[in-house]
């Protein structure tokens, strides 16, 4: 059989197809998730089911987000699964999730994530925090260790303070690509996100937030007085008690919040 076709389905690259074919770490995943009845559970990419089942085994009842037309029409029609699912046929980077919350059922949303739009898809379901009590992805082992990353390391970058300032991030397990039909060419990694309930430093404006990481990180290389310099002086970074010279990566996320509320209060010239 080829490598690339699992349960009678050949992956397709563009939707970056790799399914979970091992047990027991299917097992290990689905006790992180550790699902109950009558939760408000969702699962983007369902592919073939290897999570789907044993979360509806022990929560009864289940939404799933597929963009692949295949995949969404096997679900439909799974002898078991079928009665239990409401299959949502859309792609997740559009998707709207703050339809499928209530103030009483909030969301635990869980998936193995395609690799190729995992940091836009994360950015986009951070949209939906206040309405999510947990998430839990597969995702590369890299991209894991940039969102728990912390400064003075290599990284630690705009995912890592954007998805820290939002989320409490804890990595649960890692997972290498004989896991996988096809096996990608990459480790893989669980996390688990809690969103906070409450944050203490609160930045004024989120994009603002976004702004800085992203002039920060584009040019990681520069001292912030460079990749700076379009939206705050040096003398302003010190008037902030943050030295000109330092690189973006020995910022701290309390340094970056308040960078962000200063551009809030004194917004550059464009």
């Amino acid at each position: 059989m080829k490598k690339n076709v699992h349960l009678g389905h050949q992956a397709k690259k563009r939707f970056g197809q790799n399914f979970l074919n091992n047990d027991a770490i299917i097992s290990k995943i689905v006790d992180a998730i550790n699902p109950e009845p009558g939760e408000n559970l969702i699962e983007i990419g369902p592919g073939l089911g290897a999570l789907t089942e044993p979360v509806v085994d022990r929560a009864g009842a289940l939404s799933v987000v597929e963009l692949d037309r295949d995949l969404a029409h096997r679900l439909k029609h799974h002898p078991f699964l079928a009665p239990k699912l409401t299959i949502y046929e859309q792609d997740a980077l559009k998707f709207n999730f703050s339809e499928l919350a209530t103030p009483e059922r909030p969301l635990r949303i869980f998936g193995n994530l395609p690799y190729n739009i995992s940091t836009p898809l994360i950015f986009h379901l951070l949209t939906f925090k206040a309405q999510v009590k947990d998430m839990h992805f597969m995702l590369q082992k890299e991209v894991v260790q940039r969102m728990a990353s912390g400064p003075d390391c290599k990284s630690y970058g705009r995912l890592s303070v954007m998805t820290q300032y939002q989320c409490q991030v804890i990595p649960v397990m890692e997972i290498g690509p004989e896991a996988f039909t096809p096996a990608p060419k990459v480790d893989s990694a669980i996390v688990r996100l809690i969103p906070h309930t409450e944050i203490k430093n609160p930045v004024k404006n989120l994009s603002d937030l976004n702004r800085v990481c992203l002039a920060a990180f584009n040019q990681r290389r520069k001292t912030i007085r460079n990749s700076f310099k379009k939206l705050i002086s040096s003398e302003q970074l010190e008037l902030l008690n943050i030295d000109p010279s330092i690189r973006p990566e020995n910022l701290s996320l309390d340094d970056f919040i308040k960078l962000a509320n200063y551009i809030t209060d004194n917004p550059p010239a464009e």
